[in-house]
């Protein structure tokens, strides 16, 4: 996955997340639905580390295409 790949499905799934929460804006979202924001969420946060990565291994001449998503667990769990 190159990083035109990877910014082209943050745009689809930030979209996607837009359209749920103006939705849960003005009424009850499902539990389906708020499972799947949830997801959208993590996902993202997947592909924003997968980017960040790629980035930092470009940037000292390694080759990004060596990074991989890492698991829901490890990136949800980083410490801020």
């Amino acid at each position: 996955m190159d990083d035109s790949t990877i910014l082209q499905r943050v745009n689809d799934l930030t979209e996607e997340e837009q359209t749920l929460e103006e939705t849960h804006e003005s009424e009850k979202l499902s539990p389906e639905k708020l499972a799947r924001l949830k997801a959208i969420e993590v996902e993202l946060d997947q592909l924003w580390d997968l980017l960040r990565r790629r980035r930092a291994r470009r940037s000292v001449g390694l080759n990004p295409d060596e990074e991989t998503v890492r698991p829901a667990d490890v990136v949800e769990h980083y410490e801020q």
